[in-house]
């Protein structure tokens, strides 16, 4: 599941959430901080232990129905938590006092069916992506190469998985691998170029950076399969082989062009498309 959607939105507050089980499993701790209006973490995983105690003893099964699952945390380390799919929430919903329930409800069942929705029919789900971009300021053209690279992306994590890469630490040391012998930089490196903490750099690329990242993912899916590459050690070598066509291309590119695509530069302070218009 692409991690730009394990995301959602109510009315300004992030929830968390992950595919699990073919549906959607939300933190419930989350929940609850929006349900009851609380900024602090501490105070709603509170409020949860002493809920969740009480639906206990009352013989609900809600709790038991949460799984523990791993969804990032605040230092951006995966952690387990106590995750719930549509239905249990609902229940949870029922049991916490709060003006926001109605509209809150309403938006989780909207959310989960999207979801079913996007399933059946793949398309929708990348209207709504380009829509999602389109509202944060991002010009068409660089919306078609953001979405591209997420199915050349997609793509070779596929790859990868087919061929016995299981683990994030794996998959991120192959991305690692790719984008250093791209730019010379690893994706933390070139996040700390960019000035972005916890944003995902790729949503802070121009569009020859898009492009380069692309053409290394491309490669190496191409090699991948190539050389039948088997486990994460073959894996690894198909990585470097295709982020080195890339990093030639770039380096080649740089050299005609007469400046570094390599950029500093974010869409923190001013959108992609109001950017895009001040340096043309």
């Amino acid at each position: 599941m692409n991690k730009d959607n394990a995301l959602v939105v109510f009315q300004g507050k992030k929830i968390r959430r992950i595919w699990h089980n073919e549906e959607w499993w939300f933190s419930v701790i989350d929940i609850i901080a929006v349900l009851t209006e609380q900024e602090d973490f501490q105070t709603a995983r509170k409020y949860w232990n002493k809920l969740s105690q009480r639906l206990r003893d009352e013989g609900s099964e809600v709790v038991t129905n949460c799984h523990r699952l791993k969804l990032p945390a605040e230092d951006g380390k995966l952690r387990e938590t106590d995750c719930a799919n549509v239905k249990s929430i609902f229940r949870v919903i029922q049991s916490i006092p709060s003006p926001k329930a109605e509209p809150f409800k309403q938006w989780l069942a909207q959310v989960g069916y999207d979801r079913v929705q996007e399933i059946e029919n793949p398309e929708l789900a990348q209207k709504r992506m380009k829509e999602i971009y389109k509202a944060k300021g991002y010009s068409d053209d660089w919306i078609e190469k953001r979405v591209r690279g997420i199915a050349i992306r997609d793509e070779l994590t596929d790859e990868w998985k087919k061929r016995g890469v299981e683990t994030d630490k794996e998959y991120a040391i192959l991305t690692a691998e790719i984008s250093k012998a791209t730019f010379g930089l690893t994706p933390s490196e070139y996040q700390k170029l960019k000035g972005l903490k916890k944003e995902n750099l790729r949503d802070h690329m121009n569009d020859l950076e898009l492009i380069f990242t692309m053409l290394g993912e491309r490669v190496t899916t191409e090699i991948t399969r190539g050389k039948d590459a088997q486990e994460f050690d073959e894996c690894e070598d198909a990585a470097k082989e295709g982020g080195e066509v890339a990093g030639n291309a770039r380096k080649d590119a740089e050299r005609r062009i007469g400046k570094s695509i390599i950029s500093d530069e974010n869409y923190l302070g001013q959108p992609e498309k109001a950017k895009r218009k001040r340096i043309g």
